[in-house]
């Protein structure tokens, strides 16, 4: 595949007489030759075909010099290893390992690079739900909605006997005049406050929505729908629900305490939930006051005054740090047998466009999940975050050469993390043998 060289040479001095000069005309390098095992990982669980599934594509084949496949494939690769800019693309477009990842060295028209730039991969986020004349391509959001749901099922070999779902609402701070857009008090911006949902690192759902709402508003549909699909496929495993005070809304726990599901949810302190435990806060500053700080422990039957529709068991934990109290409360449907299960929670211009581009950000880090599950259990990343696993496997220089029956990526021998890429480079090519011949 042809490629520009840039041929200014710089100039960095001389050292022991030799002169020191650099310039970009080595051909074709990369410099995330590591990314191999993001495809990989794609063979493994079959991510990336799936997701392109998702899309509708009405465009004239002939006419086309990408498919939806190939700019699907190539947003979700580039996302994962810190492409996050459409702009970049104008140069990733002619990046060797870019046009590996995407799985086309070579472009149909003379004068295009193998993959998509800024404007063709602008269009795909822009497309709509149903093709239009200048949008052919569209996209099918309940199918996207469930392939975050379905990968999670598929990571386990056999169902758990419980899992834990976490619920989050955040702030994604808007600098434009999006669609949508509102300024929160709480996080001091314009922003949008998406939902997301988790199960450990299984991302299970990501939806946009517009800040000018409740943390919880629409959370009991999504967890209906979540909740119906795994127990589709494990009806015996148990359902804990997990999230702060923002979620503790009456209308989510009745649907929980209608459908068996357990839930521990954080509650926000009053004076009448302080007074509920002011013997344990006069015994905590007691002990603080002697130099042995303690934490207590109280489980007592509670109801709001107007919000909730019965009394719930409520747990509160009661410590007294720098000088002061520092209570605070859970409220859950476990009852006193069950509550060791319980742990300390740490705690583009169109709405339509920004949920799409945040379902492809979403599915770059199922991908790198995915990796660190299948690749990197029982080494010395097995815990490491998405930046560290980009930053140590991901950004490897190497020399591209092509040949007529071989692609040889020559990475850097030096490379500090090279056994551990062979490892899990291993690890997920047994994973993709055993799901092309299942057992």
């Amino acid at each position: 595949m042809p490629t520009e060289c840039r041929t200014e040479s710089f100039d960095f001095g001389t050292v022991e007489g030799r002169t020191v000069e650099a310039a970009f005309d080595a051909g074709l390098v990369t410099s995330d030759a590591g990314a191999l095992l993001l495809k990989a990982t794609d063979r493994a669980i079959g991510l990336i075909g799936r997701f392109a599934g998702c899309f509708h594509d009405e465009r004239r084949a002939e006419l086309i010099e990408h498919e939806v496949a190939t700019l699907v494939g190539q947003r979700v690769f580039a996302i994962a290893l810190g492409y996050e800019d459409l702009n970049d693309h104008d140069e990733l477009r002619h990046d060797p390992l870019m046009a590996v990842l995407a799985g086309k060295l070579t472009p149909k028209r003379e004068h295009c690079a193998p993959v998509a730039g800024k404007s063709t991969l602008n269009r795909l986020e822009l497309s709509k739900l149903e093709p239009t004349r200048y949008h052919k391509v569209s996209h099918n959001p309940v199918a996207i909605k469930n392939l975050l749901i379905d990968v999670f099922l598929e990571s386990r070999a056999r169902p758990p006997r419980q899992i834990v779902l976490d619920l989050d609402a955040t702030d994604d701070p808007l600098h434009g005049e999006q669609e949508g857009r509102f300024f929160h008090g709480y996080y001091d911006c314009y922003c949008y406050l998406p939902l997301y949902v988790f199960c450990g690192r299984h991302l299970l759902l990501a939806k946009l929505r517009r800040a000018d709402i409740d943390a919880a508003a629409g959370v009991v549909e999504e967890i209906a729908r979540l909740v119906a699909r795994i127990r589709a496929r494990w009806p015996n495993t148990s359902i804990l629900l997990r999230a702060d005070a923002d979620f503790a809304r009456d209308a989510l726990m009745a649907w929980c305490e209608a459908t068996d599901v357990e839930f521990v949810l954080g509650l926000g302190r009053n004076e009448r939930l302080i007074a509920e435990i002011a013997p344990e806060l006069e015994r905590a500053a007691a002990a603080s006051a002697r130099g042995r700080p303690r934490r207590y422990f109280k489980s007592f039957m509670w109801r709001t005054r107007r919000t909730w529709s019965r009394s719930r068991r409520v747990v509160a934990k009661v410590e007294w740090t720098k000088g002061e109290a520092n209570p605070r409360f859970v409220v859950t449907s476990l009852t006193r047998r069950q509550l060791d299960l319980f742990a300390d929670r740490t705690s583009a211009a169109t709405m339509r466009a920004n949920q799409l581009r945040l379902w492809f950000y979403s599915m770059a880090y199922v991908l790198l999940c995915a990796l660190r599950r299948i690749g990197l259990h029982d080494t010395d990343l097995a815990d490491a975050t998405c930046g560290t696993i980009r930053l140590k496997l991901l950004k490897i220089g190497a020399l591209v050469r092509i040949s007529v029956r071989r692609i040889r990526i020559a990475m850097a021998s030096a490379c500090p993390a090279a056994q551990i890429w062979g490892i899990a480079a291993r690890r997920l090519s047994l994973a993709a043998l055993a799901r092309a011949s299942p057992a």
